[in-house]
This record gives C-alpha cells, sequence and structure tokens, in this order.
C-alpha cells in the first residue's frame, strides 16, 4: 500500500521531515483513505501519525578527548593545524620573554649585582630582542662584565 502522499502531507503538517513521519502499521488502512490535510490532523490528534524525534550527535567521543587535551595528550604534531604563531601569536610570546627579562634586570639591580647605568643599556637592549632568555642575559653579562656566578 503507498501511503507516499500521505506521509508527504503529514510531514508538512507535522513540519518536519518525511523521513521522521512515523504511521501506525496497525492504523495503516485507515491513514491510506486520508485524502485531506483535516484527514491528517485529525489522524495526528490520534495518534495515528506521530513524528519521530530529531536524532542527535552524541558529544560523549569529544568530551572525553577535551579531558585528555586537558591533561596535555593528544597535543602532538600531528594533531596540530594552523602554525606555531597561530596557536601561540608572537606577541604573547614576546610579551612573557620581555617581562622574564625584565624582571630579572630588576632583580640584578636591586641586589646590587649591576649599576643604575648597566641596569639601563641591558634594559634598553632587552627592548631591542638582544636576548633569548633570562639565561642568555644571564650569560651575556657574565661573559661582559664578569658578575654572577
Amino acid at each position: 500500500m503507498n501511503l507516499s502522499n500521505q506521509k508527504r502531507i503529514a510531514a508538512e503538517v507535522l513540519d518536519v521531515g518525511m523521513g521522521r513521519v512515523w504511521i501506525d502499521p496497525k492504523r495503516i488502512e485507515d491513514v491510506s483513505n486520508a485524502i485531506t490535510r483535516e484527514d491528517i490532523r485529525h489522524y495526528v490528534e490520534e495518534g495515528a501519525i506521530v513524528a519521530k524525534p530529531k536524532k542527535g550527535i552524541s558529544r560523549g567521543r569529544i568530551q572525553k578527548r577535551e579531558k585528555q587535551r586537558k591533561k596535555g595528550r593528544q597535543k602532538g604534531h600531528g594533531s596540530r593545524s594552523g602554525k606555531k604563531g597561530a596557536r601561540t601569536p608572537k606577541k604573547i610570546t614576546w610579551i612573557k620573554r620581555i617581562r622574564a627579562l625584565r624582571d630579572e634586570l630588576k632583580n640584578l639591580k636591586v641586589k646590587n649585582e649591576i649599576d643604575a647605568k648597566t641596569y639601563r643599556r641591558l634594559y634598553r637592549q632587552a627592548k631591542g630582542n638582544m636576548f633569548h632568555s633570562r639565561r642568555h642575559l644571564r650569560e651575556y653579562i657574565k661573559r661582559k662584565f664578569g658578575i654572577g656566578k
């Protein structure tokens, strides 16, 4: 028995796709006689025609992966899309580095390991992107001024 016309009308009445229209197998005979929208609405009220629930997409696997990523897993080269500068912007990298260098210079000045003039000179050099890290700064000071451990 072909119920495609009834299914189509029911889909429009229920405002769902045809795939979500369910017709009760026990009431197929009655529904096949329905030719108007009013007839279809009647069978919808009776429960002979029902809209199936939407199929969802499970987020379980995604949540599991996010949990692992929080721990630092699944972050290797194969999982990365986007350049290094996109994942951690150059500006953020610079901010972290310059703050560390300025902090180191401040500590050296407070401990009187370098004088104000040397401090200012090194500060300007740090701003000029001369040092890669705190370690590089300390090595430079040790080599140039013979200060430090």
